[in-house]
């Protein structure tokens, strides 16, 4: 086992090195999702792009040590759950699993000595993903929200909650008005995509948003990932969208903004803020556009 000192540094450096350039994603199957729930230190792997892998700014000893001494802490105590929340994972090649989320809690699980840890297994969209649902559509012209921000009920007021089984399953509530609005958009020509810095398995979205009757073209999971490479993948996301789409318009709680591609102009047309009227509104505006 990695512990700690000089060969605890030598650990993570040659697990760096045996995946960096090597290792992609792979999906996994909805059962194997399902009944994931623990998994072995030893077959998970840091991320080679994430912060927590470069050398100038990771892994963050502070951190782990937090960590070790909360592990210390529940044990003193006779209990088992080490950490409020899972690590999120992704199968990955050539073996084991990728971290995606919790690279510190598992740093400190391996000194401390613990050997499974609870996990979240998922699978995040990716540029084929992208490319895939890009080459589904023939629109010009696209709609982007965010899921949290605008989609999910939040404080606002939510839609009918889904009947049983689905709903012990699907437990996000979606904001009132979003099915109508994004129905409205789709028969109008717009593609809507929905994005999320969360770290959503992209079918797991989809089937909420199906089950709720919320229409899209495509989801974007783990928009919040701090790795290496980020701006040049950005960049490349971006450009599929601006090859394919000559319009985007972005919904906030507060506007409608547009912007056309290759031109850094934008138009914004704000919203009153009115709850109850925020879909009303939104259709209203896209209703001057044609």
């Amino acid at each position: 086992m990695a512990g700690k000192g000089t060969n605890f540094d030598e650990f993570i450096a040659s697990e760096i090195k045996k995946y960096r350039g090597v290792s992609i994603p792979v999906k996994s199957g909805l059962l194997r999702r399902a009944l994931m729930r623990k998994c072995s230190w030893k077959k998970m792997h840091p991320n080679p792009d994430d912060e927590f892998s470069m050398p100038e700014i990771g892994p963050n000893r502070e951190i782990i040590s937090r960590y070790e001494q909360q592990i210390r802490d529940v044990r003193a105590h006779a209990q088992h759950n080490f950490f409020s929340d899972r690590l999120i994972i992704q199968r990955m090649r050539p073996d084991g699993y990728m971290i995606l989320n919790g690279h510190h809690r598992w740093a400190a699980a391996m000194r401390a000595g613990v050997a499974t840890l609870p996990v979240k297994l998922v699978n995040l969209t990716g540029e084929k993903d992208i490319e895939k649902m890009l080459a589904q559509s023939s629109n010009t012209k696209r709609v982007t929200m965010d899921l949290d921000e605008v989609v999910l009920a939040g404080k606002g007021m939510p839609e009918k909650t889904l009947p049983f089984p689905f709903s012990t399953v699907y437990r996000e509530k979606i904001r009132l008005g979003v099915p109508a609005l994004t129905r409205f958009l789709t028969s109008a020509g717009y593609d809507v995509w929905i994005y999320t810095s969360e770290y959503y398995s992209t079918e797991y979205l989809q089937r909420l948003l199906k089950l709720n009757r919320v229409y899209v073209q495509g989801i974007i999971t783990g928009t919040g990932r701090k790795i290496r490479g980020r701006k040049e993948a950005g960049e490349r996301v971006d450009s599929l969208f601006a090859k394919h789409y000559t319009d985007t318009y972005h919904i906030d709680g507060r506007a409608v903004l547009h912007t056309s591609s290759g031109n850094r102009d934008f138009r914004e047309f704000p919203l009153s803020g009115e709850p109850d009227r925020w879909s009303a509104e939104i259709m209203d505006i896209f209703g001057t556009f044609r």
